[in-house]
């Protein structure tokens, strides 16, 4: 019998102060307010891209057209997915600005020593050095933009340096071992280098020019690099020791607010615990549902087989195991893959689990809600099959000038074509329009449940909404622009309303459970609410210190992200009450609501483990504008990004595909599918903790270590990244590697379809 059906002896509770809701909108309004201030001004504050650049002599040397294209030949090629601009990208080759900056900078010295000295700047005097070097520093600093007439003039030292970088770039793209893996001659059309090396070179102006009316560059004067000048604004200095003033401040207020008021976090007290959801009774829609969960685990399971090829390259780029694998499979498209297929896994999981928690609200089922969920799943069968092959297609160049359209958009984490973004958005509209059919207050049984529904449906809305930005640029938007809109998907979409919605899909799910009244969880999601979306809107800004926007926004943001540390720090006040409340005894069910649900809880305290330590710890760790000037594009990137997203929002994505199978899966099957996921649940911790512990997070420090000795160029180049001692950290990453592989993956891929056939076997017996 559907448990939803029976009637409930469970009084209305007393509405919640309308204080709570009225503080989440002028928190949201404010933040809204703020972010769309910095994002305004991130239009006018860009760096501009010259309508032309000419040498001393007023010879034209490229376009701004060529610039442009350039920026596109960097995108089909899926180079931001090799190295990184401004330190936005991948850390499997160089950051291409850097290497362009620093070698202007040594030809400008070169040029300079030999027309003062007669002998390169190698054989001078370390006196007769320094002050080529001051030199250097002077000529690059001084901006030659010429507003009015679109104009950037180079000096004779600057244009002959730009020539000889065509060539430096055509090596670099010849040899897989040293770019990190990609195909062999990967470009080695003299217009697409011309235009490439453009960009590159605009780029590195951008990041040494000083801003009109200014001391420091368009991107504050990164990268780090004093061979050029380029040294911390005293800025950024100045707004990490605020924020961490603004850090304890949040800290002492709300830890004042739990020690005043008891009943903040997950407990209920004196709570008795009556389920509305009993395993193993599942209406045919739930059942519909579990198939998405099939593909999710073998997405799963293919992001981590992509991954170990990804750390396989960045530890011996030279061969893999013998077999020259960059020829069909690149390091850059492995990488899109790796990315892809974790967003596509995560949402997949998040899109299903909300279907049948709203399927659970409601007495009766919809006769649509079985045809309707067969056509959701084919619809994102074909996205994400389609879109993962035409990113292989576009990088091999096989759509032409539709590269962008059905294959490979090249900005990272939104590789996949503008054509399927557009398909992406419409079968998320569609899903909010089967959810809300579902769990519309007015069709929720339970009275009760309304309130809860109703921020449930708010939270879903925002998912497909907050992806349209997604839509907003082209190939050729300036690059500041782009990676603008590039994070209000990155952070606002994931790290706001994905968190949002998460707090809402596991409060709705505990109230489900009969493990909170519903009071406690409506409170537990304004206050997430209010302490996420005071600091991650104009937060939202800590990615763009360095990527052309002015100091506004690094003040405006370093004093905001820091607040995004409050709510994970509560974590720990709230970690006991959590585990209690998920020990409560089920008085309709006869067993202790931990026995039947007990993985699902260990997944969700992991997640609440890996949000301190992942999002808040790393995550503030790289988050300070002076840490992030000498971190950005190193190792501890992907240290805080491998705990954050993996340890986070993954975990949730396996919490809920645990839960689901568990309601789905009758007592006599269940033993076979928990002793998988028992082992799933260590080998993904325990793998996860050892990448971060053997590799990850010490080869992060040494390698910023590197930076502040040698520069950042040096850091992002074989020159360090090819030393024994960052090779040995590199392969040091295949133990857990490994444990995350065969301990976890392939595990929760095995119950995944012991739960499906089974349940289909079930249904046929």
């Amino acid at each position: 019998m559907d448990v939803a059906a029976q009637p409930k002896n469970e009084s209305e509770e007393v509405p919640l102060s309308p204080w709570w809701i009225r503080s989440v909108l002028i928190v949201m309004v404010l933040g809204f307010a703020g972010l769309l201030a910095i994002t305004t001004l991130a239009y006018r504050n860009a760096p501009p891209i010259p309508a032309k650049v000419v040498d001393a002599s007023g010879v034209t040397v490229f376009t701004g057209d060529d610039i442009s294209n350039g920026q596109a030949v960097f995108l089909r090629y899926g180079l931001m997915d090799n190295g990184t601009i401004w330190g936005h990208g991948a850390y499997l080759g160089p950051d291409y600005s850097a290497v362009a900056l620093h070698r202007i900078g040594l030809d400008t010295a070169d040029v300079l020593a030999r027309q003062q000295y007669g002998k390169p700047v190698s054989e001078l005097t370390p006196g007769q050095a320094a002050a080529i070097q001051g030199e250097v520093a002077v000529a690059l600093k001084t901006n030659r933009f010429n507003a009015d007439t679109q104009t950037l003039s180079l000096t004779t030292p600057e244009a002959a340096a730009y020539r000889q970088q065509v060539g430096y770039w055509k090596a670099y793209f010849h040899d897989p071992v040293g770019n990190g893996g990609l195909k062999p001659d990967l470009i080695t059309d003299p217009l697409e280098l011309h235009q490439f090396t453009a960009f590159v070179t605009w780029a590195a102006w951008a990041s040494v020019a000083n801003r009109p009316g200014y001391n420091y560059s368009y991107t504050n004067n990164f990268p780090y690099d004093p061979s050029v000048g380029n040294q911390a604004v005293p800025g950024a200095l100045l707004w990490s020791a605020l924020s961490l003033v603004v850090l304890l401040i949040g800290i002492g207020v709300v830890l004042l607010a739990f020690g005043k008021f008891d009943y903040l976090g997950w407990i209920t007290r004196g709570h008795r615990v009556h389920p509305q959801v009993i395993p193993g009774q599942a209406s045919p829609g739930q059942r519909a549902l579990v198939k998405f969960f099939v593909v999710v685990a073998l997405l799963f399971l293919a992001q981590t087989l992509v991954g170990g090829g990804i750390a396989h390259f960045r530890a011996d780029p030279s061969s893999f195991y013998g077999f020259q694998l960059e020829k069909i499979f690149p390091s850059n498209l492995l990488r899109v893959w790796h990315l892809q297929t974790a967003i596509f896994w995560i949402a997949t999981a998040y899109v299903a689990a909300a279907l049948f928690l709203a399927r659970s609200l409601r007495a009766d089922e919809p006769r649509w809600l079985v045809p309707a969920t067969h056509a959701l799943f084919a619809a994102f069968a074909l996205v994400i099959g389609a879109s993962l092959l035409g990113e292989w297609a576009g990088m091999a160049g096989w759509f032409g000038d539709w590269w962008f359209w059905f294959g490979n958009q090249g900005w990272e984490y939104l590789e996949i074509g503008r054509f399927w973004q557009y398909l992406l958005v419409a079968g998320l509209l569609a899903w909010f329009v089967m959810l809300w059919w579902l769990a519309r207050p007015r069709a929720v049984s339970n009275p009760n449940a309304r309130p809860l529904a109703r921020m449930f449906l708010l939270a879903a809305l925002a998912i497909p909404i907050f992806y349209i930005p997604a839509l907003f640029y082209g190939a050729k938007t300036n690059f500041t622009v782009v990676d603008t809109w590039r994070f209000w998907i990155i952070h606002l979409w994931v790290e706001g309303f994905f968190e949002f919605f998460a707090t809402t899909v596991v409060a709705l799910t505990f109230f489900q459970l009969g493990l909170t009244n519903r009071n406690t969880a409506l409170r537990v999601i304004y206050l997430d609410a209010i302490l996420y979306f005071l600091g991650g809107l104009i937060g939202t800004g800590h990615h763009w210190y360095f990527s052309g926007h002015s100091q506004f926004n690094m003040a405006m943001s370093a004093i905001f992200s820091v607040l995004e540390v409050v709510p994970l720090t509560l974590l720990t006040l709230d970690a006991w009450d959590f585990v209690r409340t998920s020990r409560g005894d089920c008085d309709d069910c006869g067993v202790p609501l931990a026995v039947p649900h007990k993985w699902t809880f260990y997944f969700l305290m992991a997640v609440g483990f890996w949000n301190f330590l992942g999002a808040g710890v790393f995550g503030f760790l790289v988050n300070l504008p002076i840490v992030s000037y000498y971190e950005v594009g190193t190792i501890l990137t992907p240290n805080h990004g491998h705990a954050a997203l993996m340890g986070v929002f993954g975990m949730l994505a396996i919490a809920l595909m645990v839960f689901v199978l568990r309601q789905t899966t009758d007592e006599s099957r269940w033993p076979g599918i928990e002793k998988y996921i028992k082992v799933a649940f260590w080998g993904t911790n325990t793998g996860l903790l050892m990448m971060i512990v053997l590799s990850l997070f010490p080869g992060g420090v040494l390698q910023v270590w590197d930076v502040v000795q040698h520069g950042y160029w040096h850091a992002r180049s074989l020159d360090y990244t090819a030393t024994d001692t960052a090779r040995l950290l590199e392969w040091l990453r295949l133990p857990g590697d490994l444990v995350f592989i065969i301990f976890g993956a392939i595990p929760l891929s095995i119950a995944a379809i012991k739960s499906y056939f089974g349940m289909h076997a079930a249904a046929r017996a």
